[in-house]
């Protein structure tokens, strides 16, 4: 029997990653709470179990990747920094009161978060991004394209995340949980696209997230009409971002992913060559 399980794991190691990612993040439902580290526990699991040392070291190596060119620091920092300013904006414009600053605390105190974010496995931050980015991503794109690819990841990335509309207090209104559907799935096409225009790296979607996640709404707007516009707005700034990367980079979306090395070389992050 054993034989016979781990047989089909090896068979189907993405399957499997995403059945243990599911069952270890909604296993601690019943106690209302959540599991937002279990991609990461998953592809920790399942690694070893088809790829021996190997695997585990690959996905380390893909964790460190960081000499990348400089620019892709700055943009996987200010990306994320510029959908929620620019979710301000509009909501302001759109009748929303003007934030306040307090929730979001000194400057010291947003990097402080943002450090935290980087280094805490039970934060979204690290708790996903190895296991999505590390395992999923590159398996899909194995043998699908970058889009399709994301196409399957978002979708269950999104179901993934919909118990946290049950588990949060005033999340189940009509615009939240468009905006925040909308806003999940969308977000995977920045990181696919991040992803592998650094030639593989996980730091950079894992820094990417972490600055995501740093300044959120809720600090901006606590709770009421303001801070539910705000969430769909910024749904529907992220799925502007993700159709433009699509568009704009449209033969990078339908052609052959790029298949990480194994060991870094000198430099990644220049364009693929077609």
């Amino acid at each position: 029997m054993m034989h016979r399980l781990m047989s089909v794991v090896k068979r189907h190691p993405i399957i499997t990653f995403f059945v243990l990612t599911y069952a270890i993040g909604w296993g601690l439902i019943p106690f209302w709470t959540f599991q937002a580290g279990s991609p990461f526990i998953a592809a920790l699991i399942v690694i070893p179990l088809t790829r021996g040392v190997a695997g585990l070291k690959e996905l380390g190596l893909r964790m460190i990747r960081w000499r990348v060119r400089w620019y892709w620091y700055v943009v996987a920092i200010v990306v994320p920094l510029a959908v929620v300013g620019l979710t301000v904006v509009l909501n302001v414009a759109l009748g929303a009161s003007v934030p306040s600053l307090a929730g979001v605390g000194s400057v010291s105190t947003v990097l402080m978060m943002f450090a935290v974010r980087l280094v805490n496995p039970g934060d979204g931050a690290l708790g996903e991004e190895p296991g999505w980015r590390g395992v999923a991503l590159p398996g899909l794109q194995s043998t699908l394209s970058p889009l399709v690819s994301t196409l399957i990841l978002g979708v269950a990335v999104t179901v993934w995340h919909v118990p946290l509309l049950f588990l949060e207090d005033g999340l189940l209104r009509p615009s939240i949980i468009v905006g925040f559907l909308l806003g999940t799935m969308a977000v995977t096409f920045w990181y696919t696209w991040l992803f592998n225009r650094t030639g593989g790296s996980v730091l950079m979607t894992l820094v990417s997230h972490a600055a995501q996640g740093t300044i959120q709404i809720g600090a901006l707007w606590p709770a009421g009409a303001d801070f539910a516009q705000a969430n769909l707005l910024n749904g529907v700034v992220l799925s502007v971002v993700a159709i433009g990367l699509v568009v704009l980079d449209w033969q990078f979306w339908r052609g052959p992913a790029p298949v990480p090395a194994t060991v870094q070389p000198a430099y990644v992050g220049e364009p693929r060559v077609r």
